[in-house]
């Protein structure tokens, strides 16, 4: 009776088909960005917000790209799909030059004054917090909420607009190469999460969750820059990124479409095919020899 059972309850059961497009993955590459001394401390549009806006973003990634990495790797051993392997391998190497990268630009702006360490250990310590109180489930539900975070700020904010048009020309291509790989390989950690059968209802609450840490975290870390920095009091500054964000061209405002779709039980990261626009971006942004 038993084994009849489960073998009816095996024949229900959905066998999830990744949505990616076929024979897409991520691609590894190994940039060496120079970063040199005479950068400007603010590298975007000459303005305080914007520029120490992605330096608080960029002080939190090496921390929270290990805790992606991990997340996904605990899964692996789960995972049969041989295509989807060859894609969690890129993402692995990807994020792992991302956390290499970001560490050095870091580092060049600690040289400048902009106190990012400080910002880099609370990450730190709340990506060690997670570890030890999360399951591994929640662990990689966080992670796939946070991808589609950057898939979008990386498609619809550094692609699309003129942002990076704005950034000093030694940082540009640091950006455009981070955003194009954040887009390359934003269904990977939800197709493992499909794939093993993460719950619905852990997806979506930590969406939640991160909906309101995620900004709460991110804005608080621009007030502390902005007050190091002694820009608190600049109008002009907080003005000029508020509508950039909110008003026009409102970078921001238009991600709300995308973010609402996270919660449809459809949805998947490549309902959004930006492939004409990471072709484009790769054209403009790297060398030859990393565009493949």
């Amino acid at each position: 009776m038993n084994m009849a059972t489960n073998t009816v309850k095996a024949a229900k059961k959905k066998v999830y088909r990744s949505l990616t497009p076929k024979g897409f993955k991520p691609v590894v590459r190994s940039p060496d960005f120079k970063l040199s001394k005479d950068l400007p401390k603010y590298w975007w549009d000459n303005d305080p917000a914007k520029t120490l806006l992605l330096a608080a973003l960029s002080a939190s990634f090496p921390p929270g790209e290990r805790f992606f990495i991990d997340s996904v790797r605990y899964y692996q051993d789960q995972i049969a799909d041989p295509e989807l392997q060859r894609s969690i391998r890129a993402f692995i190497g990807q994020e792992a030059h991302h956390s290499k990268e970001h560490k050095l630009m870091n580092g060049c702006l600690e040289e400048k004054g902009v106190g990012l360490a400080r910002i880099e250990r609370e990450i730190q310590w709340f990506m060690d917090w997670m570890r030890k109180n999360l399951s591994p489930e929640r662990q990689l539900a966080h992670t796939v909420a946070v991808e589609h975070f950057t898939a979008m700020m990386a498609e619809e904010f550094l692609l699309k607009f003129d942002a990076l048009e704005e950034m000093d020309p030694r940082i540009a291509p640091v950006w455009a190469w981070h955003a194009i790989e954040e887009s390359e390989h934003k269904s990977v950690a939800f197709d493992v999460y499909r794939t093993v059968g993460g719950s619905e209802f852990v997806r979506i609450t930590e969406m939640m969750y991160v909906s309101v840490m995620f900004p709460f975290y991110t804005s608080l870390h621009l007030m502390q820059l902005m007050k190091e920095e002694g820009e608190l009091g600049n109008l002009k500054s907080w003005a000029g990124a508020l509508n950039y964000m909110w008003g026009k061209p409102g970078i921001f405002r238009n991600m709300i479409p995308s973010y609402l779709r996270y919660y449809s039980p459809r949805f998947h990261p490549w309902n959004n095919d930006v492939r004409d626009l990471l072709e484009e971006a790769k054209k403009r942004w790297l060398p030859a020899s990393l565009r493949d």
